[in-house]
């Protein structure tokens, strides 16, 4: 292998040394899990607590959740937690002194080596070797024999630091999102009448009148997107006209297309029920896509937020189309009270989508450099 190749694209200033190719088995030392017996398990937490997959992490951490009172092998406090199962390559760290069952490994990695893990992980480097009749699964000589490129210990610590430090806003950021996710919820749930009321539990100072019974048809109008359908399957980023698909990828590609809708809308996915509120110029690619607009003496983004506060009627049928959702019953406030909670969600939704594209931006920094920071 030439040494160029065994120096990765971005370092940090002053390192210039190839780096070593090792297995993973001479740089950690790696424990294996063993299962305790299935009557030993128990939800009493002054019990050792018990790591046996997945289900066992949240964030990237262990939570405990099944504790066991026979100690079969361990991982201390600082371990790397690697699931040898399906899904084979997942990898976490633990706070605590835990039992680990046949599902994970511990491996006594610092921080470059867990990232390094992650990263293999990330370009699918397990999936190529894990193995299982039933589900995939590596083995112990497989684990330690994994290939990994190593540069001396300086140089792992700097690159373990500033990906530590990139993981630690990306979980601010994560968990700011999933607050205002639920305040948004909670206020749906609050700002809307609830079942058998009138009116509903939180409401603007000097808004008193009951909200009266319509159905959706005499809120929206809708069109199908026909003349807004995208005729090429040819997309690019360097294009500047989003094409809108159905189900939950909603954003396909880019096109040069001229023939855009440029409505503020809302667009309703006959399949799945959902909507999203649109201020772009768009195309699509499918009519299962709908387009809504507001009927007079209704406000657009507090239509939007009512869609989403409403368990819609489907009335049995396998495709949801926007004609059998129209006969759903709804309430509906004065003008003046639909414009304060449509106004008052849609900054909520502002918010929402900011941090979604600082968690993005993040994700995507992180993948570029677990690209081009390691060989």
């Amino acid at each position: 292998m030439a040494e160029n190749s065994m120096k990765p694209r971005i370092r940090f200033k002053g390192y210039t040394d190839a780096w070593e190719q090792r297995k993973l088995g001479e740089v950690t030392k790696i424990n294996m899990g063993q299962s305790p017996a299935g009557v030993n398990y128990t939800a009493n937490p002054n019990d050792a607590i018990l790591v046996q997959g997945n289900a066992d992490m949240v964030d990237g951490w262990v939570c405990p959740r099944v504790y066991t009172r026979q100690i079969t092998k361990k991982a201390h406090v600082g371990d790397l937690i690697f699931s040898v199962r399906a899904p084979v390559g997942e990898v976490g760290k633990t706070q605590y002194d835990v039992v680990i069952g046949r599902g994970v490994a511990a491996i006594s990695g610092n921080e470059y080596i867990f990232q390094t893990l992650k990263q293999m992980n990330a370009f699918g480097y397990w999936t190529k070797l894990s193995a299982g009749s039933t589900f995939e699964s590596i083995n112990s000589d497989t684990l330690k024999s994994a290939k990994l490129f190593v540069p001396k210990e300086n140089e792992q610590r700097k690159i373990g630091e500033i990906l530590l430090k990139i993981d630690n806003l990306i979980t601010l950021h994560q968990r700011k999102y999933d607050k205002i996710v639920n305040i948004k919820k909670a206020l749906l749930e609050k700002m809307f009448p609830s079942d058998a009321e009138t009116t509903p539990k939180i409401r603007f100072k000097g808004f008193t009148d009951a909200w009266e019974q319509r159905k959706l048809r005499e809120v929206f109008d809708y069109e199908r997107p026909d003349t807004y359908i995208v005729k090429s399957d040819k997309y690019s980023d360097t294009y500047s006209t989003p094409v809108l698909t159905a189900n939950k990828g909603f954003i396909l590609g880019y096109t040069n297309e001229m023939q855009v809708c440029n409505k503020e809308c809302i667009i309703f996915d006959d399949f799945t029920l959902d909507s999203k509120y649109v201020t772009f110029p768009f195309m699509v690619k499918s009519s299962a896509l709908k387009i809504l607009t507001a009927k007079i003496g209704y406000f657009l983004p507090f239509a939007y937020q009512l869609l989403q506060a409403t368990n819609i009627e489907i009335l049995g049928h396998a495709r949801h189309y926007i004609s059998v959702v129209q006969p759903t019953k709804v309430l509906i406030p004065s003008n003046d009270e639909q414009i304060r909670i449509g106004k008052c969600i849609q900054q909520i939704d502002n918010l929402i989508t900011l941090h979604q594209r600082q968690l993005e931006k993040l994700k995507n920094i992180k993948s570029a450099l677990l690209e081009k920071m390691f060989v």
